[in-house]
C-alpha cells in the first residue's frame, strides 16, 4: 500500500488506498475497486495456512426431523439409538453433522424413517 486517502466515506463504509504493484497485472486497471478483510495477527493469512477441521457427512437420507429437531440413529449394541444434532451445510446429496455424534460412531442412512428408538438393526 503508498498511501490511504484521509477520508471515508461512513455511508459506503468505504476507505480510499492507493497501492502499488512490483509487477503489472494486466487484469488490474485504474479506478478498480476491491473488497478488502484484515485479518488478525493470530488467524491464518489464507485458506492454506488454515488448520483443517474434520467435517462428518452423511447421506440427506440419513437425516430426519423429529418436532422441528433433526436427528439421526446411531447403532449402539445392535439397537437403533435415537440422537439430536445439529446440521450444518448441504452438499448434494450429503449432509453435514455439526454436532451430536462422536467419532467412530455407526450412523443408519437407510430406513430411517419408519425406525424407532431402541429398534433391533442389522448391520450389512
Amino acid at each position: 500500500m503508498i498511501t490511504t486517502v484521509p477520508t471515508a466515506d461512513r455511508q459506503k463504509a468505504t476507505v480510499r488506498v492507493r497501492i502499488g504493484f512490483e509487477e503489472l497485472e494486466a487484469r488490474i486497471l485504474p479506478d478498480m475497486g476491491v473488497k478488502v478483510s484484515f485479518f488478525n495477527e493470530r488467524q491464518p493469512v489464507s485458506a492454506a495456512d488454515a488448520p483443517v477441521k474434520p467435517r462428518l457427512l452423511v447421506p440427506k437420507g440419513a437425516v430426519r426431523t423429529d418436532g422441528g429437531q433433526a436427528i439421526v440413529f446411531v447403532v449402539h449394541e445392535g439397537r437403533a439409538e435415537r440422537r439430536a444434532v445439529t446440521v450444518g451445510a448441504i452438499q448434494g446429496e450429503q449432509v453435514e453433522i455439526i454436532s451430536g455424534v462422536n467419532a467412530g460412531e455407526r450412523i443408519v442412512v437407510e430406513g430411517v424413517n419408519t425406525l424407532t428408538d431402541g429398534a433391533r438393526v442389522k448391520e450389512g
